[in-house]
């Protein structure tokens, strides 16, 4: 975008009253939504049940587990030591 037209938007949106600018939050919050979950998709393409993957967890320890189900969000894990994990797609790598 071009920074004259951030400057028209930011001029706008200065010119908004609250009922405006609640309209346009939602607005803008179903868009994050649909970018967000168009992402996620596409990612979640890249995988399929019974691949194996790797993923850091959150204490920064490199894990190893098998896909068992592709859910609307994350995936469904189960590592080589039996825990079951769900993660987002985008945090795994093929193994």
């Amino acid at each position: 975008m071009k920074r004259e037209d951030t400057r028209k938007i930011e001029e706008f949106i200065k010119s908004l009253g609250e009922d405006d600018l609640r309209y346009m939050n939602r607005l803008i919050i179903e868009r994050l939504k649909l970018l967000y979950q168009h992402r996620s998709t596409t990612q979640m393409q890249r995988f399929n049940v019974g691949e194996k993957v790797r993923f850091t967890d959150p204490d920064g320890t490199v894990r190893t587990a098998t896909i068992i189900r592709l859910n609307k969000k994350t995936v469904s894990l189960v590592t080589t030591g039996g825990e079951q994990w769900n993660v987002a797609p985008g945090l795994l790598k093929h193994d």
